[in-house]
């Protein structure tokens, strides 16, 4: 076993906030994972309001590295690339450049002193964890959870699990297997890569990490979440008329790729009775445009060719049933954020979906 292998951090640059930086480049200062075997890579991906960043990383940041902070490599991008194509940049680096693993570093956070160790010694002592998961904790309200792993519902949403919860009133092992890793956080195995592929450049951002996740489930592998692993994480709930639009397409998007045509079919009657209540929700918000969008992508055949010739290949590394991929999801939609809940959701879909769910786990057998 490397006691040290080599470690990649990506930092993502969107967010052009000088905050952000200057807290993760003073975390950063103070790990304890040696520096001489690790590379902070910024993937700079413009922001259509901030313009540049890379001129304030040369003055403020670049004059540290290698000293203070781990050896520094900036990749400098012409366009946005999104969440999964910006990373994406990144890791091919660490990959030509031979590092052993790769830690997904979200822009709004930063790293606990001691956390890169215990992901490392985890995943060099079993060759099945993929992805290992940091527990995010909320900053600066340090006490509570942001994301203790990600829960997946059945019909294809993922949240936060033990959102808002106080960390001293969880138990949490040092290790546990987890539906899917978030993405803000996450440590990868570089050696799966050639096998296994990157972030699925097509979603752009959003259910990214729960695609790659699942992608290394159907093969057989392990997705986990370290304890002793922190990372904090200055989270703000947003949504807009965009994101909204790339939620939905992602997260049907899922479902096809990685769901049996059996399985798909057993959960249409579920899925148009929540197709019915979304459209509520998108009337409400303001949201049917984007509502419509969805539909005129789907029923685009090139769109549909292009994800059906996804699924085909996904489809090739399957090791797991169905069945299995279903056992541990919610059978309710738990939206932890405010502007998300509604009475409708909580009295009477999520009541409907646990009884669904209920009926469909018992005959489901592929």
């Amino acid at each position: 076993m490397n006691q040290n292998p080599k470690v990649a951090i990506v930092y993502l640059l969107y967010y052009h906030n000088e905050s952000y930086i200057n807290d993760a480049v003073s975390a950063l200062k103070k790990i304890d994972y040696p520096k001489d075997r690790m590379e902070l890579i910024i993937v700079s991906n413009p922001h259509p309001e901030d313009g540049s960043f890379v001129r304030y990383i040369n003055e403020h940041v670049m004059p540290l590295s290698g000293n203070e902070l781990p050896s520094i490599t900036i990749l400098s991008q012409k366009e946005n690339l999104g969440f999964a194509g910006g990373n994406n940049k990144g890791a091919e680096w660490a990959v030509k450049n031979d590092f052993d693993y790769i830690y997904f570093h979200n822009n709004d956070g930063f790293l606990a002193s001691n956390a890169i160790r215990p992901l490392v010694d985890a995943m060099e002592h079993d060759k099945q964890i993929a992805i290992l998961q940091s527990l995010m904790l909320l900053y600066p309200d340090t006490e509570l959870i942001n994301s203790a792993g990600n829960s997946f519902h059945y019909l294809g949403f993922g949240f936060c699990d033990k959102y808002g919860k106080k960390k001293n009133e969880v138990d949490l092992p040092k290790l546990k297997k987890i539906d899917y890793a978030s993405g803000a956080a996450m440590m990868l195995r570089l050696s799966l890569v050639d096998k296994m592929g990157l972030w699925d450049e097509d979603f752009f951002m959003y259910h990214e990490d729960l695609e790659i996740s699942l992608r290394m489930r159907l093969a057989g592998y392990k997705i986990m979440l370290s304890s002793d692993s922190v990372f904090f994480h200055k989270y703000q709930f947003g949504r807009s008329m965009k994101k909204f639009f790339l939620m939905e397409r992602n997260r049907h998007a899922v479902m096809l790729l990685y769901f049996k045509f059996a399985t798909l079919i057993m959960l249409l009657p579920m899925a148009f009775v929540l197709e019915l209540g979304l459209w509520y929700f998108s009337l409400k918000k303001g949201y049917s445009r984007e509502r419509l969008r969805v539909y005129k992508y789907w029923l685009n055949i090139s769109n549909l060719k292009k994800w059906l010739k996804k699924r085909k290949k996904i489809q090739k590394l399957r090791k797991v049933k169905d069945k299995i991929l279903l056992k541990n999801t919610k059978s309710e939609i738990l939206f932890q954020e405010k502007e998300m809940k509604n009475p409708l959701l909580t009295n009477f879909a999520n009541p409907i979906m646990k009884v669904y769910y209920s009926i469909i786990i018992r005959i489901i057998f592929w």
